[in-house]
């Protein structure tokens, strides 16, 4: 019997996604025969690449026999929580022993309010399951306290030894094991194990996607396709560069705002979870409340990445955007968001712009953004020098830092939601994993350049730089107290990637007026929070005590969705309305419809959507080459068609000129300048010497006195030679 025949016996279906109970012992038989098979295969790759794996990539072997030697010159304190096990221990034998008689008694420990694992009514009815539940319970305990408060261990190893202790503890829950779940066992018998044959097949194609590493499928991937039934906001791809591409959704009123509104989403992940359905975009929400909205879209790195920096994300990814926003809608003062890391970057840029006397960006938005990374929460177990070492080995040999290891970190912090209940779901249940667009969303990760990934690793977590105005960025100091626009901060009281307390931190380096807004939940889900869904509820004032605390103890609880206030914000700040503007309405056109070919690249997956197969615009198809296609090319092979990526940073009929904007500080605004004053060239630059192109800017106006021309005629002469 071939597999294909064991696949065709196990028949899908909505609930169960399997008719087990038509199938025979013989073909059940098989089918394992046929799995096993697959498993000596896999693993017998495995084990030829078993020397290159890097077993303990966190060190636990060093960090455990360190927490060893600290534990036991304490040996009065091992006494003690040793004592109180095995009291608690006897009490538990003695209570399970009349348990099987029918006796009923207390618990002697109870799992913490909100645990999931144990909801199957056999685990509190069932002597047996009673015994097993409350003896991991214990001995989880008992582990908890020797490892906690072990005097002479420094503060970063014993939150690493706390970290990795709960990680194993959570592995070790009898819920993860079949002989030991009373669901999986009831399902084992309703299905005459035909449930063990279809988890055993979803393990393999798991371990077979993964090339040898067990990744775990959240959700129906197959259900979903960008610009389908996800990210369905309309809107139209407007330019492009080789890192983002720039997003304007098409307006939903006829008048809007005439301050336009710039979206900065991180980096790390995909924009798109701001637009997942229509009931919960928040980028549907925003055109709907009348603001003119531009999101960048990042590119998904390849290992052509790897020299790209922060800097250049600064100054080609929201400079860039910033010009293109200004020209497309006429305007020099918007409104800008940051979410996450999108946020960090946001305001380095605004202190930035701040060195150059740019005042464009008006007021600015953060979403659980981390500014102070002073107390980094649970993230902060996985940085050290050691650790940090040891990633930039790896991600020097591949070029970039592979989305999978990051979103396998974040993971690891929720693991019972994050891994262990898919685990039981699809393997131990037999299950097929449901659709969900939000886990379809965390799936589709990103890929970090090697030299920018370092650079913030390094800077913001390790040293923590921002917040001491101690970094330099694309030549420039970058101090955020001399950040005076209006400035929001939206955080999530149960957030573990961006603790509130460390964005409230961050909240009050800034010299203008800040307004701090506290809302529920976590990372995701308390931001985004529709009105709509009547979730949560949030605290807000625009006066920050230096006490978190006790600014939350004085804050106003409101309940729902802190959407609305903040339009209520944001409104006052957003000058008149004005006729609606579209797409493609000005100088530049359409080069594809929302949501783009740079959101779709997909990486750690099978199916791989390379970017470099993305349809050129008509417009540029037949345009000539631009030489700064040629030298720009020569720094980083963009992941696009040369001439759908860099033909927009300029208009069509001056295709035949040189691209200014190829030279790093040169946006597209400032490259119309330029070409007005008679400067179309490299050669021409490359002639000037940096005072003179300084002073012919200023002849144009004060304002670009913020422009640091001092290396443009030298990168002019490298992109001549190209």
């Amino acid at each position: 019997m071939t597999k294909k025949h064991i696949e065709d016996e196990l028949t899908m279906n909505a609930s169960t996604n399997l008719e087990f109970n038509d199938l025979d012992f013989e073909k059940l038989a098989q089918g394992l025969l046929e799995n096993f098979k697959n498993v000596e295969n896999i693993m017998t790759d495995f084990s030829k690449t078993y020397e290159e794996l890097d077993l303990d990539p966190f060190n636990l072997k060093e960090l455990y026999t360190e927490w060893f030697t600290t534990a036991i010159q304490n040996p009065h304190k091992l006494a003690q929580v040793n004592m109180e096990f095995w009291q608690k221990a006897m009490s538990l034998y003695q209570n399970s022993a009349i348990g099987f008689l029918g006796i009923n008694a207390d618990p002697v420990i109870e799992e913490a309010r909100g645990d999931r694992r144990f909801h199957h009514e056999d685990w509190a009815k069932e002597p047996i399951f009673k015994c097993i539940k409350q003896s991991y319970l214990l001995v989880s305990q008992w582990v908890r306290n020797l490892v906690a408060e072990v005097e002479g261990l420094d503060a970063h190893s014993a939150e690493k030894v706390k970290f990795f202790t709960e990680r194993y503890l959570d592995a070790m829950s009898p819920t993860n094991f079949a002989a030991t779940n009373p669901a999986v066992l009831q399902k084992i018998i309703e299905t005459k194990g035909g449930s063990l044959v279809h988890g055993l097949k979803n393990m393999l194609q798991d371990l077979e996607d993964g090339k040898g590493q067990l990744k775990i499928r959240m959700t129906d991937t197959e259900a979903f396709e960008l610009g389908r039934n996800v990210a369905v906001t309309p809107g139209k791809v407007v330019f492009q560069n080789r890192m983002f591409q720039l997003i304007q959704y098409t307006p939903t009123t006829k008048k809007v705002f005439k301050r336009p509104l710039l979206v900065v989403p991180p980096w790390i992940n995909k924009f798109y979870i701001m637009d997942l359905q229509p009931k919960n975009s928040m980028l549907r929400w925003f055109v709907e409340q009348g603001h003119t909205v531009f999101v960048i879209s990042w590119i998904n790195p390849d290992e052509r990445y790897s020299d790209i920096g922060f800097d250049t994300y600064l100054e080609e990814g929201v400079l860039v955007a910033t010009d293109v926003v200004e020209q497309i809608t006429g305007e020099n003062e918007f409104n800008a968001i940051g979410y996450c890391l999108g946020g960090t970057l946001l305001s380095t840029t605004l202190a930035y712009m701040k060195t150059k006397g740019d005042t464009r960006i008006r007021s600015a938005t953060y979403f659980t953004t981390m500014i102070d990374f002073s107390e980094p929460g649970e993230l902060g177990v996985f940085i050290d020098e050691e650790q940090i070492s040891s990633l930039e080995e790896r991600m020097n040999k591949e070029g970039f830092l592979e989305g999978s290891s990051m979103a396998g970190a974040f993971n690891m912090m929720r693991a019972n939601d994050l891994i262990w209940s898919f685990y039981i779901n699809n393997y131990l249940l037999g299950n097929d994993p449901r659709p969900f667009d939000l886990l379809y969303w965390n799936s589709d990760s990103t890929r970090m350049p090697a030299k920018m990934h370092s650079w913030y690793l390094r800077n913001m977590y390790l040293n923590n730089r921002l917040c001491k105005a101690e970094l330099t960025v694309a030549g420039a100091p970058i101090d955020l107290t001399t950040v005076d626009v209006p400035t929001c901060f939206v955080s999530a009281i149960e957030d573990h990637i961006a603790p509130w307390k460390s964005t409230y931190a961050g909240a009050q380096l800034f010299s203008g007026p800040v307004r701090f807004i506290l809302g529920g939940s976590g990372h995701i889900a308390g931001i985004i929070n529709p009105p709509d869904g009547g979730k949560y509820d949030y605290r807000v004032t625009d006066e920050l005590l230096p006490d978190p605390d006790n600014w939350a103890a004085g804050a106003e609880k409101h309940p729902g969705s802190w959407w609305p206030e903040w339009q209520r914000w944001i409104a006052p700040m957003s000058g008149d309305l004005i006729a609606a503007r579209q797409p493609g309405s000005g100088k530049y056109k359409v080069l594809e419809d929302a949501p783009g070919s740079y959101v779709k690249a997909r990486s750690g997956t099978g199916k791989v959507i390379s970017v470099a197969s993305a349809p050129v615009p008509a417009a540029t198809k037949t345009a000539p080459k631009p030489k700064a296609a040629r030298a720009r090319k020569a720094v980083v092979k963009p992941d696009v068609p040369e001439k759908a990526w860099t033909i927009k940073a300029v208009d069509v009929a001056q295709a035949a000129a040189d691209d200014l904007t190829a030279i790093t500080g040169i946006g597209p605004k400032l490259s119309d300048v330029l070409r007005q004053k008679g400067i179309t060239s490299y050669a021409k630059m490359a002639a000037m010497s940096a005072e003179e192109i300084k002073s012919l800017l200023l002849s144009a106006g004060p304002g670009y006195a913020r422009y640091d021309t001092s290396s443009w005629p030298e990168q002019a002469k490298l992109l001549q030679s190209k």
